[in-house]
Order: C-alpha cells, then sequence, then structure tokens
C-alpha cells in the first residue's frame, strides 16, 4: 500500500526534525534526505514531495539579512535628509531606472545636464549665478542618494529570490517579505513624485522652489516603515523571546511601550513637515518661541487646520511638544519598569532608548539655537531614526511568547 503524500509543520531544530522523520526512514518505500532549510521525501513509487523545514539556523540567517536591510535603509534615510539639507534633491530633473545610474563623465554631457537643470524654478529663483562646479557638488549628492536606493532594492529582491527558492521561509514569511519588496518599489516611485512637486512652476515668482512637504512626510514615513519592518523581523527571528511570566503590569508595560513606539514615530514624521517648510528658522530660541510661549501668528492660516500643516510656526510649535511629550512618555515607561523584574537585556533595551532620548532633544534645541547647520541637524535627524531603533529594541524585547 502505497504512503499518501505527506506535509509535516516541524520544530526549528534538525534533532527535532531526525526525531520526526525518524518513522519514514525506517520504511522500505521511502528514500529521504536532510538537508539545510528543507527535506525531501521521496515515496518510491510516487513524485518526489518538498517539504519546506525553517529551522534555527534558517531563522538566524534571514533574521541577519532582514537588520542588514534595515541599515541600508538606514542609511537612505540619512543620505535623504543630507541631501535636503544641502538642497540637492532637484538637481537631477529626470529619472531612468537604468540610464541615470551612469552620471555625466564628459565636458559636453555635464553641460548638457546643467542646461536641464537650468529650465526649472529652482536654478531661476534661486540658483542664478551658480557655476558648473557648484552644480556638480549638488548633482553628485542626489545621485548618491538615487544609487543608494537601488542597493536598497537589489538588498532585498535578490536574496529574496534565493531564500523562497531554498525553503527558507514559511508561509507567514512569504507574506511578508513580498509585502517589503512590494514597499521598497513603492517608496522608489513616491520619491520621484515628491521631486516632481519641486520642478514645478509654482503660482508666483517670488515663491522658493521646494518639494511639497506632504510628499516629503509621505516618503519619510514609508522609509520609516519599512525600517521598523524589517527590523522589526528580523529582531524577532535572531533574538530568542524573553519567558515572562505574564501578569497585569507586564500587560501595562506592553501597552505603555507600544503607546511611546507611536509617539516617537509620530515625532519623527513631524519633522518631515519641519524640514520640507524650513520651519527650524522661524523662531531660534527656547523654551520660549520669541518672546512669548504661544507665538501671535500659531494661527494665522485659513481655514485653521492648514495651520497644522502648512503654517511653519505650528509646524515648529507641533514638532516642539511632540518632542517634549515623547520624552515625558519615555522617562514614565523607563520608571515604570524599575518598578518590576525584567530580564537584563530587556533593562538594557529600556536603558539605551530613554538615553537616547534626552540625547535626541538636546540635539533638537542646540539645532535650533544654532540656526540649524548642516552637520547638526543631519545628527538630529539621524538621531530620530536612531530613537526609533532603540524603541522596537524594547516592543521586541517584550513581545509575547507564542505558545
Amino acid at each position: 500500500m502505497l504512503l499518501p503524500s505527506l506535509r509535516f509543520i516541524l520544530p526549528n531544530s534538525y534533532n527535532a526534525a531526525w526525531r520526526n522523520f525518524s518513522r519514514i526512514k525506517q520504511s522500505p518505500l521511502t528514500q529521504w534526505s536532510l538537508r539545510r532549510g528543507q527535506t525531501t521525501v521521496a515515496i518510491k513509487s510516487g513524485p518526489v514531495t518538498t517539504v519546506s523545514i525553517p529551522s534555527a539556523a534558517t531563522d538566524r540567517v534571514v533574521g541577519r539579512w532582514l537588520v542588514g536591510c534595515s541599515g541600508l535603509v538606514l542609511g537612505a534615510v540619512i543620505l535623504g535628509g543630507v541631501t535636503r539639507l544641502t538642497e540637492s534633491g532637484l538637481s537631477m530633473v529626470d529619472w531612468h531606472l537604468v540610464k541615470e545610474m551612469k552620471p555625466p563623465r564628459t565636458q559636453a554631457e555635464w553641460e548638457d545636464e546643467f542646461s536641464k537643470y537650468k529650465q526649472f524654478p529652482e536654478f531661476k529663483i534661486l540658483n542664478h549665478d551658480m557655476t558648473l562646479t557648484e552644480f556638480k557638488c549638488i548633482f553628485y549628492m542626489e545621485w548618491g542618494h538615487r544609487m543608494w536606493g537601488r542597493l536598497v532594492g537589489l538588498a532585498y529582491i535578490i536574496p529574496t529570490a534565493y531564500f523562497w527558492s531554498r525553503g527558507y521561509f514559511t508561509r507567514s514569511m512569504k507574506t511578508r517579505v513580498l509585502g517589503l519588496c512590494g514597499f521598497v518599489f513603492f517608496q522608489g516611485l513616491l520619491g520621484w513624485y515628491m521631486v516632481k512637486s519641486g520642478l514645478e512652476e509654482k503660482q508666483g515668482p517670488s515663491d522658493i522652489p521646494r518639494v511639497s512637504q506632504y510628499r516629503l512626510s509621505a516618503h519619510l514615513g514609508s522609509a520609516l516603515l519599512l525600517y521598523s519592518a524589517s527590523l522589526w523581523t528580523g529582531l524577532t527571528l535572531l533574538l530568542p523571546a524573553n519567558k515572562l511570566p505574564e501578569s497585569r503590569r507586564l500587560l501595562q508595560l506592553r501597552r505603555f511601550a507600544k503607546g511611546t513606539g507611536a509617539l516617537v514615530f509620530l515625532t519623527a514624521l513631524s519633522g518631515a513637515f519641519v524640514a520640507g517648510l524650513d520651519a527650524g528658522l522661524v523662531y531660534n530660541s527656547f523654551p520660549k518661541m520669541g518672546e512669548r510661549w504661544i507665538p501671535d501668528d500659531l494661527l494665522a492660516f485659513s481655514p485653521t487646520l492648514r495651520n497644522v500643516f502648512e503654517n511653519p510656526t505650528t509646524v515648529q510649535f507641533d514638532h516642539r511638544y511632540l518632542g517634549i511629550t515623547t520624552l515625558t512618555a519615555i522617562t514614565g515607561l523607563y520608571l515604570f519598569s524599575r518598578r518590576m523584574f525584567l530580564p537584563r537585556r530587556t533593562r538594557i533595551a529600556i536603558g539605551c532608548l530613554t538615553a537616547m532620548a534626552y540625547t535626541q532633544v538636546v540635539l533638537g534645541i542646540s539645532t535650533l539655537l544654532f540656526y540649524v547647520p548642516t552637520s547638526l541637524a543631519a545628527t538630529h535627524q539621524s538621531g530620530s531614526v536612531a530613537l526609533l531603533t532603540f524603541a522596537i529594541f524594547v516592543l521586541a524585547e517584550l513581545r509575547k511568547v507564542v505558545k
């Protein structure tokens, strides 16, 4: 009698896999082999059946890959922030997936690229006296940012195809990695959609050319989502879950940590509106804004809701108090966690989050008081991602163990 088709859900270790397949090995009707990432069960008189066995070893490989990808996304975010601060983002006026990978080399090619740039508002209004040498500097900054984005795409897509073919993914993991790869492609399109907004002619000749703050925040927000999802998935595969005894206090701590993580993300996203509107230059004092706690022009625009997204004063005001609220929440999380028994690694994660929060506030205030110097502003922007990283680390440490 022939054995039916077999499908096994195996635990994450080779020893357990060996024990589960020992009875099949003893059957004269089957031939089988166990290798890294998958097991092949061949029935002598039937077709070969391949059973995926994501193991502890393959989980580590996939986890390291995803953490590495999140590092590349982090680099793209930092490089994008520097590109924005140096006003280099509008230097490349075309978008070609393959053609633009090769920068201009000859004098004629540079002259041609520069002549294209001269046709757009940024040159006509802001940089009409720019030289070719100065143009090369901002061009290479934007070109480097775009090439880094292509590197991120390849780092997701190529390993995904390889690991998929080797059987390293579970069914749920396949859905996740497909979503991550799709998000990378969407991020590239959104980046070009953002740049296009800065190349359009404004209503008045005196309007300063800049990308839409709405598209900038969407571009940054999607990058942070990609980063968060990759890092979270990678950490949950690499770090063994803490077997914390379930209690009411632990449940409260988890909820507190989730709310704090959401505040960190929202504060970072509000920074995109500050950058998009150059709102860091309107009130360069702290803790007051000028001579007042609440400036007179806080609600200058009509309707009122426009102020939240388009009024530089309101945007800076919101970012300030979101930062203070986030710092307060993280401090509360730290104090609450001190009243509980937690594993050493979890305490380290919460301590790092708290230390980074205070560092980030100091960087933000310094950036404001010194009138947004590029180096300090770039460090502050990078600090927001570092803070988000520690928030995800804390959440990974406090995740519930699925039995």
